[in-house]
């Protein structure tokens, strides 16, 4: 004989069957996008003095032209009640060889997941630190080749390994910060690469990071300051090879819009405790950025860095103009001179060379898309 469920029981299936239902229609109707994202941009370049002999220089760099070349995924999925998960894959590309960037990782520029509300985001990973953040609306020029980054690599790659993130914009407020438990895993292939894991037992210093920013920015102007102290551990380059090492960056960075020219610059303190000494000095930066027409942008900057107690002071000029050929493709060209004077060696071109004491001029043209 069939058994038949009675009244109550039929009623529960039918609840539960719902409930089932609702479910699903909700996670059907989240919404949620993955982007794909990428640049290209490469460039030929000729520079002067590149060794101590003073012998010129053509190549096609690696590093950078305009902009570093990438490609990225980018995702989010909205929660509800305003909350969403993000994340981010960024992967560096070196297009003059194929190569991948940031020590041959396979997502060297970001790897990183969090939570995005009206607070902020939160973000766990490798990430853009709050170096990076500080310049990215007052320095005219960026991450080009001739650049503040020739001056002090650090600051275009301004990137935290093992890293805790947050930031957010409460009506033109800016604060954010990270820490890290292990600022940089590799030792190769970039300039900020120094090969401090942290996540040690034995020393709960080393390898540890961190970095915050404060700032009031609007479309029109704004002005921030940021701190950055990363400590060393056993095996680290730069002469940070123990935790009671460090280097520590103080930046002050603005911006002003003059119509359409933007007006950005800003100063950096930084003192270096290594095993081979202290050291200290000042970098100051300002820049000008102007569209000659709608497809026609001229970009300038000066920068110094004065070395405490030491002569070995360098100056840059840089002029950059843009032709855009499209809202996604340019070409580009740039002139500039790096004047190095004692025994200062810093190239005008970021990851070149230079005679020491020398004088280098450059110039480079290149093609950028972004996609």
């Amino acid at each position: 004989m069939q058994h038949k469920p009675n009244q109550p029981a039929r009623r529960l299936h039918a609840a539960l069957a719902l409930a089932l239902g609702t479910l699903a229609a909700g996670a059907a109707q989240a919404q949620s996008s993955v982007t794909v994202y990428g640049i290209l941009d490469t460039a030929v370049t000729r520079v002067t003095n590149a060794n101590a002999a003073g012998d010129a220089v053509t190549k096609m760099p690696s590093l950078t032209g305009s902009l570093p070349s990438r490609i990225g995924f980018r995702g989010t999925e909205e929660l509800g009640n305003g909350l969403a998960a993000v994340f981010t894959l960024e992967s560096g590309i070196a297009p003059d060889s194929g190569a991948m960037g940031q020590g041959n990782r396979l997502f060297g520029r970001q790897a990183s997941v969090g939570l995005k509300g009206r607070w902020g985001t939160l973000t766990l990973g490798r990430q853009a630190n709050m170096t990076f953040h500080a310049t990215l609306k007052s320095d005219v020029l960026g991450p080009n080749l001739f650049a503040i980054g020739s001056i002090d690599p650090y600051i275009p790659n301004a990137r935290s390994d093992n890293a805790i993130g947050y930031l957010g914009n409460f009506d033109g407020i800016v604060a954010g910060a990270t820490y890290s438990l292990g600022r940089d895993t590799s030792s190769a292939g970039g300039p900020a690469a120094t090969g401090c894991a942290g996540e040690s037992a034995a020393d709960a210093r080393a390898c540890r990071q961190y970095t915050a920013l404060l700032g009031y920015e609007m479309k029109g102007y704004g002005i921030n300051v940021s701190y950055d102290k990363l400590f060393g551990g056993t095996g680290a380059g730069g002469g940070l090879a123990g935790s009671g090492h460090y280097d520590r960056r103080a930046m002050v960075n603005g911006y002003y819009l003059f119509g359409a020219t933007k007006l950005g610059g800003g100063v950096m303190l930084r003192k270096t405790s290594a095993a081979t000494g202290v050291t200290e000095s000042t970098m100051a930066y300002l820049g000008a950025s102007h569209p000659l027409s709608a497809f026609l942008v001229l970009d300038a900057q000066v920068a110094r860095k004065d070395v405490k107690r030491s002569g070995d002071d360098s100056t840059m000029v840089v002029t950059r103009l843009t032709y855009l050929l499209s809202t996604r493709t340019a070409v580009y060209c740039a002139v500039g001179r790096m004047d190095n004077d004692g025994a200062a060696a810093i190239a005008l071109d970021a990851g070149g060379t230079a005679g020491p004491g020398k004088a280098q001029t450059g110039v480079m043209t290149g093609l950028r898309h972004l996609f």
